[in-house]
């Protein structure tokens, strides 16, 4: 289901997203690999449960998992659109951004899990 999304906003000029519910349903039938590109202090305060920490700073496309497709995210947009960009310069097709960042996750009640816990 998610990957014939992905296939049809991959040929757009804009930036390819993934809308909250969308996102939210994902994560439940844990259909896609969800990358957090914050660095690892922000990433460790809170982040999408079963996220993975690829700071943009150390950022290289090669490193997202292959096998599922895969959002991006950061913590307000700017960063995930960033390393999105990248990744489709590199040649991936199956990946977008949550625009919304963590912050949008966290105010449209999304969970998250903290290392500091």
């Amino acid at each position: 289901m998610l990957s014939g999304l992905f296939k049809r906003l991959t040929g757009s000029t804009s930036v390819p997203a993934i809308e909250h519910d969308e996102l939210v349903r994902a994560q439940c039938e844990r259909s896609c690999a969800v990358i957090d590109v914050r660095e690892p202090h922000e990433f460790r305060s809170g982040h999408i449960p079963g996220a993975k920490n690829l700071p943009l700073s150390q950022f290289e496309p090669a490193s997202i998992p292959q096998g599922k497709p895969v959002v991006l995210i950061c913590q307000a947009g700017a960063r995930s659109a960033r390393a999105l960009r990248r990744t489709i310069d590199a040649g991936r097709k199956d990946v977008r951004h949550y625009p919304g960042g963590v912050s949008g996750w966290r105010a449209r009640g999304g969970p998250v899990e903290s290392l500091f816990e």
